[in-house]
C-alpha cells in the first residue's frame, strides 16, 4: 500500500505547501520535528481505546500534534519498507519493523535543529543495527513506546526503545497501546 495524498491531515507539510503556494520541499526546511511512524503488522492488535488498533488510535493523536505544529512536523512511516509521507496520514503498511531502514533514510535530515522520535509498539527486524544507526546520529532522538505497558525488561520492545534513545542522548516515554501519544510527543517537544 503506498500513501495516499487524497489523506491530507491539516497541519501536515502537504497543507502547508497547499496553503502558502509552496512546494513539499520547501515546506520541509520548515519543520523541527521529524516522527518516525511504526506501521508494521503490530499496530494493528486492537488493544487500545475502545477496541480500536493501536495504528488508529496513533493516527488520531497524530492529526491533533500536526495540527497544533503546522508545517513544523515531518513523518516518515516505516515497517518493511519507508516511506516519507508529506500528507500527514501515515498508511498501514503492515509487515516487519525495518528500524533501522527508517533511521538510515531519516539520517539525511539529522541537522543541526531537528528533532527525532519515534514512534513504535516493538522489537525491530534487527536490534543490533538500529542502535548502531542511532548511535550515528548527531542529534538524539526520543521514542514514545506505543505498545502495552507491562515490564521493562531488556528483551521486550520497550526495553530495546529505550536503549535505542540512549544510544543518541534521547529519552524514552511510553503511550499505553497509544493512548496518550499526543501528550507524550508534546512533552518530548517541550510543550
Amino acid at each position: 500500500m503506498k500513501n495516499n495524498l487524497s489523506v491530507v491531515e491539516k497541519g501536515s507539510l502537504v497543507d502547508e505547501a497547499r496553503k502558502q503556494g509552496k512546494s513539499i520541499a520547501e515546506t520541509f526546511l520548515s519543520c523541527h520535528t521529524v516522527i518516525i511512524f511504526d506501521s508494521s503488522g503490530s499496530m494493528s492488535d486492537h488493544d487500545s481505546r475502545g477496541g480500536m488498533s493501536r495504528y488508529d488510535v496513533a493516527l488520531e493523536e497524530l492529526k491533533n500534534i500536526q495540527a497544533s505544529h503546522a508545517g513544523k512536523i515531518g513523518i516518515i512511516t516505516f515497517s518493511s519498507t519507508v516511506e516519507f509521507t508529506p500528507s500527514g496520514h501515515p498508511p498501514f503498511l503492515g509487515g516487519g519493523t525495518n528500524l533501522t531502514g527508517a533511521l538510515e533514510f531519516a539520517k539525511v535530515a539529522d541537522v543541526p535543529g531537528i528533532e527525532f522520535i519515534v514512534i513504535s509498539d516493538g522489537c525491530p527486524d534487527d536490534e543490533y543495527s538500529a542502535i548502531n544507526v542511532a548511535r550515528t546520529y548527531k542529534n538524539k532522538i526520543n521514542v514514545v513506546y506505543a505498545g502495552p505497558e507491562g515490564t521493562l525488561d531488556y528483551y521486550d520492545g520497550r526495553g530495546f526503545l529505550k536503549r535505542l534513545a540512549e544510544a543518541s542522548g534521547g529519552v524514552m516515554v511510553t503511550a499505553d497501546r497509544a493512548i496518550g501519544l499526543e501528550s507524550k510527543v508534546n512533552l518530548l517537544l517541550g510543550h
